[in-house]
């Protein structure tokens, strides 16, 4: 069983940069040729994919937030990371780690979703 689990700060103030961590259990980030993706839901919006890192560890981002985002991974402890640099209330979302990339049915596997709320 395929299980995934984002931690990180449920609060960021505005201009500060949001940093979440997935960690995987069941499965491992260089399993070919699965895809690792971060999805956000802003407050009374759609899913919002953010971006993804392959199992070959190239990434791919939404171009609406390609200059704000990175993602990354530890293969050793199995985790990938979601960093989003001068964040705004904008970004406020519930931000879920899944495996897959693409249209919504594509994944198989999500994390119970982590809250963030940007604000001073």
């Amino acid at each position: 069983q395929v299980q995934l689990r984002e931690s990180g700060p449920g609060l960021v103030k505005p201009s500060q940069t949001l940093s979440l961590t997935c960690n995987v259990s069941g499965d491992s980030l260089t399993t070919k040729y699965y895809y690792w993706s971060w999805i956000r839901q802003p407050p009374e919006k759609g899913l919002e994919w953010v971006g993804a890192i392959a199992h070959s560890g190239g990434t791919s981002y939404n171009p609406a937030l390609r200059r704000r985002t990175s993602i990354s991974r530890d293969t050793s402890k199995n985790q990938f990371t979601l960093q989003v640099t001068s964040v705004t209330p904008e970004d406020t979302a519930v931000y879920y780690c899944a495996r897959g990339v693409g249209d919504v049915s594509n994944y198989d596997y999500w994390g119970q979703g982590a809250q963030v709320i940007v604000s001073s």
